[in-house]
């Protein structure tokens, strides 16, 4: 065991680093035991093209079980009608999706990048961008919040095949009524991508876009807590609208048109350990416990949130609804590139990320994206949440002095040594 002592010493390096770190990366978390024992499982050794039942390979009738129960699991957990849980990841089910309901060089309407929205909702250097003509909505630059008459004015200009819902940093809810109703005036479909917010919107803490859109896709990592994957998601099925038909001539159902686009459509073999994974993760957000866990990201969300402000910090739309937030360093006169590498020397990690009409590069970047995702899971609570924000601070107004910086890096290894990643440590 463990006979690649060069790989297996880097991944003890790595789970130091986890440890004893403060993660606030908002799309990261910490998976379950469980979790990552059915990541690690036999199943990795399983090919099982195709649907549950209906597989291209043989020996799939312990895999069907497996893959049949994570699908209803989440049936169950979102109030789904259908769910196609083989998506590799996110932008994996994004891309089946766009497959599925559009051909190349129809338009997309999608929340712009620079403002919040993710690569796969329409960026040029995306296959989002290069495939289909886009057009984009953004925020108010007073508020910071989604501009919805704007976005109306785009859509009635570009008249759409379809528009994208969601974001990669946004804090706030949406109105996912007025889009659907923006949607059927121009004759669009409505996806929307819940990949951050998925396990607060599964219980009921945000609202909830399955009676409205579409479409859902999510991820089923970040705030749902499961392996790194996706997930495609519908309310309720219906007859597609783009017209494709059966070999006997009968008009697909949309669930159809979608289970092809992810296979044979975009993909290969699913993943059957990471499938097996997120029926675990689906179980466990089904409990009182991830309940209690979800309420909990959400206060220690609006306390950073608030102790960010009271420490001049701008926090894009002035605070978050949800477990995230985007801060505006440019009255701290340091961009988001040089606090991401400061901060990870305290051993404290965030990520750089543009703000909404940011005057630098994506390379460079004026803010930083944060989350409480991941410090929740490990059981940090309003209080600790006031002194990583003060403790960011130091960092950042002592960014010239090392002894202090080493200092901050200590008091967060002593912090975070006391929360375990894991049930057995």
């Amino acid at each position: 065991m463990n006979s690649d002592k060069e790989i297996f010493d880097l991944i003890a390096e790595e789970a130091t680093r986890q440890k004893e770190g403060v993660e606030l990366i908002a799309s990261e978390n910490y998976v379950s035991d469980d979790v990552m024992n059915a990541m690690g499982s036999v199943l990795t050794n399983k090919y099982a093209e195709g649907l549950p039942f209906k597989r291209y390979y043989g020996g799939c009738e312990v895999v069907d079980e497996i893959e049949d129960l994570a699908r209803e699991r989440a049936k169950t957990l979102f109030n789904a009608e259908w769910v196609n849980v083989q998506p590799h990841s996110g932008a994996q089910a994004n891309a089946a999706v766009l497959l599925g309901v559009l051909e190349a060089g129809d338009k997309i309407l999608g929340f712009d990048l620079s403002h919040g929205g993710h690569l796969t909702h329409g960026s040029p250097v995306n296959f989002s961008g290069k495939l289909y003509k886009t057009s984009f909505y953004g925020v108010n630059k007073d508020t910071g919040t989604v501009d919805y008459d704007a976005m109306e004015e785009v859509a009635i200009k570009e008249q759409p095949k379809l528009i994208i819902a969601g974001a990669s940093a946004y804090s706030r809810d949406w109105d996912y009524a007025r889009m659907r109703a923006l949607a059927d005036k121009v004759g669009a479909l409505l996806m929307a991508d819940i990949s951050h917010p998925s396990g607060l919107i599964a219980r009921g803490l945000l609202t909830d876009p399955l009676p409205h859109c579409h479409i859902v896709t999510t991820t089923t990592h970040k705030t749902l807590r499961g392996p790194r994957g996706g997930m495609i998601m519908m309310g309720k099925d219906f007859e597609n609208p783009m017209g494709h038909k059966t070999m006997k001539g009968k008009i697909k159902m949309m669930s159809q048109v979608l289970d092809g686009a992810v296979f044979p459509g975009t993909q290969g073999g699913p993943l059957e350990h990471v499938i097996a994974a997120k029926a675990v993760a689906f179980k466990e957000a089904m409990s009182d416990e991830y309940m209690d866990y979800c309420v909990q990201v959400m206060k220690n969300a609006k306390v950073m949130a608030d102790e960010l402000t009271k420490r001049g910090y701008g926090v894009i739309s002035g605070g978050t609804d949800n477990h995230s937030m985007l801060i505006d360093l440019r009255s701290k006169d340091i961009t988001g590139k040089d606090a991401e590498n400061l901060l990870v020397t305290a051993d404290i990690t965030v990520n750089k990320n543009m703000v909404p009409f940011d005057d630098k590069s994506p390379f460079v970047t004026s803010g930083n994206r944060v989350g409480t995702a991941a410090v929740t899971t490990r059981g940090v609570k309003e209080t600790e949440i006031v002194r990583m924000v003060e403790l960011i601070d130091k960092v950042i107004t002592n960014r010239e002095d090392e002894v202090i910086i080493d200092e901050v890096r200590e008091e967060v290894n002593e912090m975070m040594n006391k929360y375990p990643l894991f049930s057995n440590q």
